[in-house]
C-alpha cells in the first residue's frame, strides 16, 4: 500500500490497530514525523533543560501535560501510547522490550515529549531532485553513536547521535540549503565527509537502522538525530523510559512547510 499520499490520521489509526509495525519514512509526504521520549515528571525539568541546550538533536515540537496521552498542537485524536508502530523501553539504562502499544505500562506521572525528525526535511529534499537511499530500498535510515558531546544538563549527558544520507557531490550544497531552512526538524548537516572525524568506524555497520548502499561519487552527510535521546538515557541509566524505537515515529498533522523560517 502507498502510505506517503494518505493522511496522518488515517495512518495513525492504521498504526493504533497494529496494521502498520515499521519504519515511517516517506509517509504522509508533506506532513512532520517526530521522535518520542517519555519520562517521570521528576525527570522532565532536566530533559526539559537538554533539549534546550542541545537544539540541533533535540529541537522539541510540544510537550505533554503530566499524566496525558494526547497532544494540544501538532496533532488531534492522538494517543500517545498506541499512535508509534513500535515503542521502546529502557529500565536502569538496559533496553528491556519493544512493543506496539506502552498502554499496559503508562503511568500518571508521565510526561512526553516530541522532538523533531529528519524524516520531515526528506520530502523537501524529494521536492528538490534529491533521493534519499533509504527510501529507495525500503529500509530505515542508518544512525550512528559519534564522539560529540552533548551539552549536558542535570542528571542528562552523553554523546549526540547522527542519520546519515549519502549524497552525489553536486548536490551537497543544495541539500545543506534545503535542510538548513528547516531547524526545528535538526537543520543542516552537522558534517561531511570523512566519518572517522567524528567517531565513527565504519559507516556500512550503523548502531541504530539499516545499512545503505554508497555509490561512486556519493558522499556520506550526517545529520543530528532525534535517536541522541536514547543515546542519553542508556549512559545515564533513569528508573524507566520509553522512547520510539529508531525510525518508528508519531506522524504530526503539522506540513513541513510550517516549520521552516
Amino acid at each position: 500500500m502507498n502510505y506517503s499520499q494518505m493522511d496522518p490520521a488515517e495512518v495513525r489509526r492504521l498504526i493504533r490497530e497494529g496494521e502498520i509495525t515499521g519504519p515511517t519514512s516517506g509517509m504522509c509526504a508533506g506532513y512532520a514525523q517526530a521522535n518520542l521520549v517519555i519520562l517521570p515528571k521528576d525527570l522532565a525539568y532536566d530533559f526539559l533543560l537538554f533539549t534546550q541546550r542541545n537544539q540541533k538533536s533535540c529541537p522539541i515540537l510540544e510537550v505533554s501535560d503530566m499524566g496525558s496521552r494526547s497532544l494540544k498542537y501538532i496533532a488531534n485524536n492522538v494517543d500517545i501510547a498506541k499512535d508509534i508502530p513500535k515503542y521502546r523501553v529502557y529500565e536502569d539504562g538496559i533496553l528491556t522490550g519493544e512493543y506496539t502499544s506502552v498502554e499496559h505500562l503508562w503511568r500518571d506521572n508521565f510526561v512526553s515529549f516530541l522532538i523533531g525528525c529528519s524524516f520531515s526535511f526528506e520530502s523537501e529534499l524529494l521536492e528538490a531532485g534529491i533521493s534519499i537511499r533509504h527510501i529507495e530500498e525500503n529500509c530505515n535510515v542508518p544512525m550512528f553513536k559519534t564522539n560529540i558531546e552533548c551539552e549536558p544538563a542535570g542528571i542528562f549527558n552523553g554523546k549526540m547521535v547522527v542519520s546519515m544520507r549519502p549524497i552525489p557531490y553536486d548536490q551537497i550544497v543544495k541539500s545543506v540549503m534545503v535542510t538548513g531552512t528547516m531547524p526545528k526538524v535538526h537543520g543542516a548537516p552537522i558534517h561531511i565527509g570523512d566519518p572517522s572525524v567524528i567517531g565513527i568506524s565504519d559507516v556500512t555497520k550503523p548502531d541504530f537502522g539499516d545499512s545503505v548502499q554508497i555509490k561512486e561519487g556519493e558522499v556520506p552527510v550526517f545529520w543530528p538525530c532525534g535517536v541522541t535521546p536514547q543515546s542519553v538515557v542508556m549512559n545515564v541509566k533513569p528508573k524507566i523510559v520509553i522512547t520510539h524505537s529508531p525510525g518508528h515515529m508519531l506522524i504530526t498533522d503539522v506540513k513541513n512547510v510550517d516549520l521552516k523560517y
